[in-house]
C-alpha cells in the first residue's frame, strides 16, 4: 500500500513538472497540451453545431469523429479522416442493407459483424478499418434501422471530420522540427560520451571485461536512438505537408542536412559498436584476443577523442546554427591523425600477427567513421 502511494505521488509530481514546463517554455509538453486543447475544442464545436444548434438526431457522432481526427500532423488528420469516413460508410451501408432485409437485430449482427470485420482489413482503409465495425454497430444497436437515420450518421461523421481537420489545420498546426533536433542532439551526445569513455579506458590501459561490456551495451543502445531520430525526421517532414505554417514561412522544411545527420549517426552507431566489440573481445577473460601495443592503444585513444569532439561540433553546426569553420578544422585534424595511425601500423615491430589483426580491426572502424564525417562536411 505504501509503495502504491509513493508511486502515485511520483506520478503526480511528474504531471506537475510537465504542466510547469508547458507553461514556462516551448517544448514537447506544450505541444501535447495544445493538441489536447484543440481536440477538446473540435469536439465542443462539433457538438455545439450539431447537437445544440441543429438538434441533429445523432449529434454524438460529430464530436466523436472530430476529437479523434485532431491527429499529430495535419496530413495525418486528412489521410485518416478520409479512411475513417470510408470505413464508417462501409459499415453503415452493409448494416443498413442487412438490417432492413432481416428486420432482426440479433440475426443482422451475426451476419454483418464478420463481414465488416473482414472489410476493415482492406489495405486502403489502413489503421482506420476498425471503424467499419463501429459504424455497423451504431446502425444496429441505436434505434430502428432506417435509411434516414443511416444517412444522418454519415452526415454527422462527415461534419465531425471537417471540424476536426479544420481545427488541426487552422489553429497552430503541429510542427516537430524542435523534437527532431532534440532527438538528433541526444543521439550525437550519446555517441560522443561512449567514444570518450572508450578513449579514456584505452589511454589508461584499462582492459576490464566488465567495463568493456558496459561500453558495448551502450553502443548497442545507440542504435535505438538512431532509429528514433530517423522516425522523428520522417514525422517532421510529414508535419509540414499541407501545413499553413510552412506556407507562411514560419517553419523551414527539414532538408538534406537532417538526413545527412541521421546517416552520420547511423555510421557512428555501427562503428562505435564495432570498436567496443573489438575492445570487449580483447578484454575478455576466458578467451582474450591479443591486445595492441600500449603506445598504439594510446594513439588510437587520441583518435577516438578527436572523433567524439568532431561529432560534438557536427551537432552544433547542424542544429545550433554554429560556424562550420571549427568543424572543418576538426575534420582535417581527424584525417591527419588517421594517417598517423596507418603509419603506426606499418611501422609496428610486433611479430604477433593476431595483435596486428586486433589493431587493424580497430583501425578499419576508425577509417569508415572518419570517411563518413569527411563526406558529410565536404
Amino acid at each position: 500500500m505504501r509503495a502504491a502511494w509513493q508511486a502515485l505521488r511520483r506520478d503526480q509530481s511528474t504531471v506537475a513538472t510537465r504542466l510547469r514546463r508547458a507553461c514556462a517554455e516551448p517544448g514537447r509538453e506544450r505541444d501535447l497540451a495544445v493538441q489536447a486543447g484543440k481536440a477538446a475544442l473540435a469536439a465542443w464545436v462539433a457538438w455545439a453545431v450539431s447537437g445544440w444548434w441543429l438538434h441533429a438526431p445523432l449529434a454524438f457522432v460529430a464530436p466523436w469523429v472530430a476529437v479523434v481526427l485532431v491527429e499529430s500532423t495535419v496530413y495525418r488528420s486528412i489521410a485518416h479522416g478520409l479512411q475513417q469516413l470510408a470505413a464508417i460508410a462501409v459499415g453503415t451501408v452493409v448494416a443498413t442493407a442487412v438490417g432492413l432485409l432481416l428486420n432482426n437485430t440479433v440475426a443482422a449482427m451475426a451476419l454483418v459483424l464478420p463481414v465488416v470485420m473482414l472489410l476493415g482489413h482492406w489495405r486502403r482503409l489502413g489503421s482506420q478499418g476498425i471503424y467499419a465495425a463501429t459504424g455497423a454497430l451504431f446502425v444496429l444497436t441505436y434505434g430502428s434501422v432506417t435509411l434516414a437515420t443511416s444517412a444522418a450518421r454519415l452526415a454527422e461523421a462527415l461534419f465531425g471530420a471537417v471540424v476536426g481537420i479544420a481545427v488541426n489545420a487552422l489553429i497552430r498546426p503541429p510542427v516537430y522540427l524542435r523534437d527532431t533536433r532534440a532527438v538528433l542532439r541526444d543521439a550525437t551526445d550519446q555517441a560522443h560520451d561512449i567514444l570518450r569513455a572508450v578513449a579514456d579506458g584505452l589511454a589508461e590501459g584499462r582492459w576490464d571485461a566488465e567495463e568493456a561490456g558496459a561500453w558495448h551495451e551502450r553502443a548497442l543502445r545507440l542504435y535505438r536512438l538512431v532509429e528514433q531520430a530517423h522516425a522523428s525526421v520522417d514525422r517532421s517532414r510529414e508535419s509540414l505537408r499541407v501545413n499553413l505554417r510552412r506556407r507562411t514561412g514560419a517553419a523551414p522544411l527539414p532538408g538534406k542536412g537532417y538526413y545527412d545527420a541521421v546517416m552520420v549517426l547511423d555510421h557512428a552507431a555501427v562503428h562505435t559498436a564495432g570498436v567496443t566489440r573489438t575492445v570487449l573481445e580483447a578484454a575478455a577473460e576466458d578467451r582474450p584476443a591479443p591486445r595492441p601495443h600500449p603506445e598504439l592503444a594510446r594513439r588510437y585513444a587520441r583518435f577516438l577523442r578527436q572523433t567524439a569532439h568532431t561529432l560534438h561540433l557536427y551537432s552544433h553546426s547542424r542544429f545550433a546554427q554554429a560556424s562550420d569553420e571549427e568543424l572543418r578544422e576538426a575534420v582535417e585534424e581527424l584525417r591527419g591523425t588517421l594517417q598517423e595511425l596507418r603509419r603506426d601500423l606499418a611501422r609496428s615491430t610486433t611479430d604477433d600477427p593476431d595483435q596486428v589483426a586486433t589493431y587493424g580491426a580497430l583501425l578499419a572502424q576508425a577509417h569508415r567513421l572518419a570517411d563518413r564525417l569527411v563526406t558529410s562536411v565536404s
